[in-house]
């Protein structure tokens, strides 16, 4: 008979116990419901933004090609986690099975760096508008668009691809305890009971790579952008420019700030108390907030939502 400290070399374990909350109870109502409101609306606002971006012929340009990719992927980011935390919040049995906890991850982590890409590519896109505005058109063009987002969603894959090979050869220990509200590669070389070295360093190399390059690029690109903005002589051409840029310098902040915290730390040295919050705050939070972001600040936008609720109602009404 297996005891409870016998790796799980041959045998994966059945399922992992996500504790999320568990030690404070009386938050759970009080978050259930709060996830619950971010999830809909996280949805409402990113599908709003890929159906104005789709249907509005005003809106088929580079920049709104990228954002509609970016509120897919954000669509994808809270459905591959939310349900599962609403699911183990309404239930006494908070777990998930292995098969299960393995897509999440791999899922996540597909997702994610696909989303640094995607965020440089947009960067990309608002240097070459404000700095080589009469060459935008030849630049910017639509088989380029595509061709930058298949490459993030390509690397992003390959990444999750190397991460899941090395987490699933590792063993587990004891009780599959997990103190976050879903499974992450961190969490995961945390719980193993085998020397961890290898997975410690690929995954300090691929998040180096796929964190701290894409950021790299949007900083050096944003420098030549505020350098191009200085320059304009009207204080409304420099406004206007600095507003085409805000929002996505704001979503920037949002999505690297927890991910640079997160993933740029030995996870032998990974707090999983603090670090489930903060995979909490970019799961559901950031994915609710950008929708808005972009919509409260870009006319555009709201010019296109106000035609598209104004054509639903009137289809409602016949």
């Amino acid at each position: 008979m297996r005891t409870d400290n016998q790796s799980f070399l041959g045998d994966p374990p059945r399922d992992f116990i996500l504790l999320g909350i568990s030690g404070r109870p009386w938050l759970e109502l009080p978050l259930f419901v709060v996830l619950l409101v971010s999830y809909v609306l996280a949805m409402l606002g990113n599908i709003a933004i890929i159906l104005v971006s789709r249907l509005d012929a005003q809106l088929h340009t580079p920049m709104y090609i990228f954002l509609s990719h970016l509120s897919f992927l954000d669509l994808c980011y809270t459905t591959t986690t939310v349900p599962q935390m609403l699911v183990n919040m309404g239930s006494s049995r908070k777990t998930i099975s292995y098969g299960g906890c393995t897509v999440q991850y791999a899922v996540f982590h597909w997702l994610g760096c696909t989303e640094c890409i995607v965020l440089a590519a947009m960067a990309l896109d608002r240097y070459v508008a404000i700095c080589e505005p009469l060459r935008y058109a030849l630049i910017m063009h639509r088989p380029l668009c595509q061709q930058l987002v298949a490459v993030a969603w390509i690397s992003g894959f390959g990444n999750s691809l190397v991460q899941v090979v090395l987490t699933v050869q590792l063993p587990f220990c004891g009780r599959q305890v997990l103190n976050n509200f879903f499974c992450e590669v961190p969490a995961m070389i945390k719980l193993s009971c085998a020397d961890t070295a290898v997975n410690d360093a690929t995954l300090a190399v691929l998040v180096a790579f796929f964190v701290l390059v894409p950021l790299a690029l949007i900083l050096l690109s944003y420098s030549f952008i505020a350098r191009a903005v200085f320059r304009i002589q009207s204080s409304k051409g420099r406004h206007k420019a600095f507003g085409t840029c805000s929002s996505h310098l704001v979503v920037v902040s949002l999505f690297y700030l927890p991910a640079i915290y997160m993933y740029l730390q030995p996870p032998s040295s990974y707090s999983q108390e603090q670090g489930k919050f903060i995979s909490l705050f970019y799961s559901i939070i950031t994915p609710t907030l950008n929708p808005f972001i972009y919509t409260l600040r870009n006319k555009d936008v709201k010019a296109a939502l106000r035609n598209l609720l104004t054509r639903m109602w009137r289809l409602c009404r016949r």
